[in-house]
């Protein structure tokens, strides 16, 4: 999926070597028996963290952006209710610098994507997400986030 502004379509480019060495490994990896951790696929510029959770409410969640990274956030296995939405006009709530990550309040308005086994969606600075979110019922879920250094 990419989602973006008709005034930024241009600013990133989706294909460039950073991005398709992260596709590739996705697909060519066998994720399902790798264990938790971090991979580095470009050094520090591409770099896969493999995680394993329980999915949550919606209303536990929370909206996050990243000033250095985009994510791929790729569905290994389970399903999971991910929220979208434009950085611009969202509340901040708390920043973590070192993490690379700001936190928002819910706006009013915001869409959501189900992602399922193999389903992946590319985030970047300016959208906003609220991740780990329950598809009905919590259950456990393995994901891969690919953050791409800008």
């Amino acid at each position: 999926m990419f989602f973006c502004n008709v005034s930024i379509a241009e600013k990133y480019n989706y294909l460039e070597e950073k991005f398709t060495v992260a596709y590739k490994w996705l697909a060519q990896t066998d994720i399902k028996n790798l264990p938790e951790g971090f991979y580095p696929l470009m050094g520090d510029d591409v770099i896969a963290g493999v995680q394993e959770y329980s999915t949550s409410p919606w209303e536990e969640r929370r909206f996050e952006t990243h000033e250095k990274y985009f994510d791929i956030q790729y569905m290994v296995t389970g399903d999971e209710m991910f929220g979208v939405c434009k950085r611009d006009g969202l509340k901040e709530i708390d920043r973590i610098d070192e993490n690379d990550v700001v936190f928002y309040s819910d706006p009013d308005l915001y869409g959501q994507v189900l992602l399922r086994e193999g389903d992946l969606i590319v985030v970047a600075p300016e959208d906003a997400h609220k991740p780990r979110c329950a598809a009905g019922a919590p259950a456990p879920v393995k994901k891969v986030v690919v953050k791409v250094k800008i």
